[in-house]
């Protein structure tokens, strides 16, 4: 294990760069039993795609401090959801937030917290058992789309989407989901895209928006 930051938010931020080498089968169980997301699959996709826009611009909003995440709402595409935690497993890969609960989201708890400075993520499923869950709608935001993330103190979060990035799950970006140095507070949220592989059972690619904080 290398030497950690000394702030508290460095440490967070290091020990997710790290501890997320091995995501790379990061939501292989994100998929129907039938075959998967109807409104996804068999649609080639890109290996990587940048929605491109006017974002709003957050150099004068102050971040947060450290509070855990309780609810993501997200008006564009309909979702209203709570907010769990979820850590690593023993074999290194994140964790994946239940199947039996579709509509639950997953906050990274080795990262930073939403509204502090650098890249807090939360994951959730595209579809679960057949039907769509948390993030079926993801892939339709665009850049200035906003994200509204409540927190245990009281105090919301809000983002703008800024872009978003189809990756195979072999090349999913790490260091830059999880560990990127950044000196305002940023939020990714990731899904599973792509087409669907009946013979794995699994999803080809992952989802991921990238957005900033606007307000706080």
């Amino acid at each position: 294990m290398p030497e950690l930051p000394a702030s508290a938010a460095g440490r967070r931020v290091a020990g997710a760069a790290t501890g997320a080498l091995l995501i790379g089968l990061l939501f292989t169980g994100c998929g129907g039993d039938d075959g998967g997301d109807t409104a996804s699959s068999g649609t080639p996709t890109p290996s990587t795609t940048e929605m491109t826009g006017a974002t709003a611009t957050a150099s004068s909003v102050h971040p947060l401090s450290q509070s855990p995440p309780t609810k993501i709402a997200i008006p564009k595409i309909g979702v209203s959801a709570p907010v769990g935690s979820i850590g690593l497993l023993p074999d290194g890969r994140v964790e994946e937030p239940p199947l039996s609960n579709p509509n639950l989201a997953g906050w990274y708890d080795e990262g930073v917290t939403p509204g502090e400075v650098g890249p807090a993520v939360i994951l959730g499923h595209v579809d679960a058992n057949g039907k769509p869950a948390v993030f079926y709608r993801l892939k339709d935001l665009k850049p200035g789309d906003k994200i509204a993330v409540a927190r245990k103190d009281g105090t919301t979060a809000t983002f703008a989407v800024q872009t978003a990035q189809h990756v195979d799950k072999d090349a999913f970006p790490h260091k830059k989901v999880f560990g990127e140095a950044l000196d305002h507070a940023s939020l990714r949220l990731v899904t599973c895209g792509g087409a669907f592989d009946t013979k794995i059972g699994h999803y080809k690619d992952n989802l991921i928006v990238y957005a900033k904080l606007i307000s706080s």
